[in-house]
């Protein structure tokens, strides 16, 4: 192997012609020596958020007090149309609320509603809490949940999908990106199989806003939830987003009205008229610190553009494979992600009988990753954040731990949280 060949020299050289090195200086950076690839789980606290919630909290709460309500009830809104561009939506089809699962629900629930239909279909790879919420609509409608059986790295496929589609079907549920293995969906392709058929297409987008390119209303989508605290970094329990195609939005009444979608919550009316367009899918009183924190990193995403990023995720998810390849499939590592760049979102799975023991023993080497049972370990790479070298060197040690059984002896028991 010659110095050109050697992967870290590569690596630093990637890191050398980065365009969006510059964004790592955007972030909090509390130990250098730590190398993070949990971003899919978690992003970096932006530099300008810090500035943003002591704003928040000093002036518009500690002296505005209730007067600041005036600015805060258009925050949902205003956030939601920031992010419209980053998936490929329009201003007033977005809104920043509640939780992905309680998004998931109210939006699963209006399908099922406004079709008259009470069959979901989604598939096993599909994240749990969006399978437990598509069951809970199901059953409450007196209908049922088809799971599609695909394949564990490449995912949903279209013609999984239609193998379980006829006219009981209300909605297909999917994920846009696979929480395990990154496995990119068809969003088109099946979103017109579903529509082929007289069904809804919802989308989970928690692996795909502020990761890879989004286009929603390109695709036809009907519906689509998604998460801030990943890819877009805003934060711990940060609040979600949902998005309904400008054309549905007067068709669909979603289950739980609540003040904050009333066309004049402070009439104080004692029925529900549900607000125009987005806003009746909003229900409480908005999380207004944390809502105050999604902005920041939604700007940081918009201003190196998605493009940028996927590009260099891509050359960061690449570097993986090739290292993968070379270090760690001959320790007794099985890749988990598709191989092709363009059928993976923004990490690389790894697979290892291990796995947990392994993840732990990065995690307490300064290689922050995580585990998915039974056997997965998850590298997330942030484009606007991860240095090249920082994968080259996590797969380097992952190699040798491996290798060396440095596992053994290590409780098998894991924690709450992996």
């Amino acid at each position: 192997m010659t110095v050109a060949d050697d992967p870290r020299t590569r690596a630093e050289a990637l890191d050398a012609a980065d365009p969006l090195a510059r964004y790592r200086d955007e972030f909090v950076v509390a130990h250098d020596w730590h190398i993070y690839l949990d971003g899919n789980s978690l992003g970096r606290l932006p530099g300008r958020t810090i500035s943003v919630l002591r704003d928040a909290v000093e002036q518009e709460w500690g002296a505005g007090l209730v007067q600041s309500w005036d600015r805060w009830v258009e925050l949902p809104a205003a956030t939601g149309d920031l992010i419209a561009p980053l998936i490929g939506a329009r201003p007033g089809e977005v809104i920043v609320c509640d939780q992905t699962s309680v998004n998931l629900y109210k939006l699963a629930a209006a399908a099922v509603a406004a079709t008259g239909r009470t069959t979901i279909v989604t598939d096993d790879t599909n994240f749990p809490s969006d399978r437990y919420v598509m069951d809970g609509v199901a059953r409450a409608a007196g209908g049922t949940l088809r799971v599609a059986q695909v394949d564990q790295v490449d995912g949903p496929q279209p013609a999984d999908i239609a193998a379980l589609l006829d006219d009981d079907v209300a909605l297909v549920a999917l994920s846009h990106v696979g929480y395990r293995s990154a496995a990119i969906a068809d969003m088109a392709a099946i979103t017109a199989l579903a529509h082929r058929h007289g069904a809804m297409a919802l989308w989970d987008l928690s692996h795909s806003a502020g990761a890879v390119p989004v286009e929603l209303e390109a695709s036809g989508a009907d519906l689509a939830v998604g998460c801030t605290y990943k890819h877009l970094n805003g934060g711990p329990g940060a609040p979600a987003f949902l998005y309904v195609r400008s054309s549905h939005q007067e068709n669909l009444s979603q289950p739980i009205h609540g003040w904050f979608g009333h066309d004049d919550m402070f009439a104080f009316e004692p029925s529900y008229r549900p607000a125009p367009g987005i806003a009746h899918f909003a229900v409480g009183t908005p999380p207004v610190v944390s809502l105050h924190a999604v902005a920041p990193g939604v700007a940081i995403v918009a201003e190196a553009g998605i493009q940028a990023i996927r590009a260099k995720a891509n050359l960061l998810t690449s570097l993986l494979v090739e290292l993968f390849d070379e270090f760690l499939a001959p320790v007794g590592f099985g890749l988990g992600s598709p191989r092709e760049a363009e059928r993976r979102g923004g990490h690389v799975t790894l697979l290892h009988p291990e796995a947990f023991r392994l993840s732990w023993l990065a995690r307490v080497n300064g290689v922050i990753v995580d585990f998915r049972v039974p056997d997965a370990i998850r590298l997330g790479v942030a484009p606007l954040y991860t240095r090249f070298v920082e994968v080259a060197d996590a797969a380097f040690k992952l190699a040798v731990f491996a290798k060396h059984g440095l596992w053994r002896g290590l409780p098998a028991e894991r924690p709450t949280v992996t």
